[in-house]
């Protein structure tokens, strides 16, 4: 399953493309040297992934849509990226542990968030694959798109233009993606249709709620 999320305002936007003008990139394979579909650059400055990291992650954990479909334990501090003519990120699964400072991650799912005008660059979607599905994504300023870390996905090559994005990790408070799913699908059952329920019902969907999540939880 994935979620579109409306994420950031424009003074957001703008507030982190200032911050990606100002600062350092450097080729994306300094986090994952040994890859061989990375073609792209990473930003590389200190008081700027500070800065732009805590915007975006303050905004996915304010986002009522996030927190209720992730169920996130942890977030990984987002990271800009840019894309320009002939660069791309060919077809991979993204790793299952990522290292962090303080404890390594497990990514349950991972998160692309849109930063340029769809108009700024031609090519560069988002290319993910499930099973015999395949979806594209390539969404406005502001706006960003949570799938399944297990997905393959590559991002299309860049032919004009340049493509930035931010990109981070999640490690949910339930591993298993078929029951985050169950769980989020029940959750918004309820809060759409419980005050249509009698008391009584609504009170035994939130029990089972409840115990789902203790079941699951982790």
């Amino acid at each position: 399953m994935f979620k579109q999320l409306n994420l950031l305002d424009q003074a957001q936007v703008n507030e982190l493309k200032q911050i990606a003008a100002k600062a350092q990139f450097v080729d994306g394979k300094i986090s994952n040297p040994h890859s061989k579909v990375k073609n792209n650059l990473q930003l590389h400055d200190v008081e700027g992934y500070k800065k732009s990291s805590k915007i975006l992650l303050d905004a996915l954990m304010a986002n009522r849509e996030f927190v209720d479909f992730a169920f996130p334990e942890k977030v990984a501090p987002p990271l800009i990226t840019r894309y320009q003519p002939g660069m791309n990120y060919g077809l991979h699964a993204d790793s299952a542990i990522i290292p962090l400072p303080d404890d390594p991650l497990r990514s349950d799912l991972s998160c692309t968030i849109f930063l340029s005008d769809v108009k700024d660059s031609t090519g560069g979607a988002l290319h993910v694959t499930q099973g015999e599905a395949s979806m594209r994504f390539k969404g406005p300023p502001g706006t960003a798109i949570v799938y399944p870390s297990s997905t393959l996905h590559e991002v299309e090559p860049v032919t004009e233009g340049e493509r930035m994005v931010a990109i981070t990790f999640i490690q949910s408070k339930i591993p298993d993606v078929t029951n985050r799913n169950l769980l989020y699908e029940l959750n918004e059952v309820a809060a759409l249709e419980g005050l249509n329920m009698s008391h009584a019902n609504y009170t035994r969907l939130q029990a089972i709620q409840y115990n789902l999540m203790r079941k699951w939880m982790r």
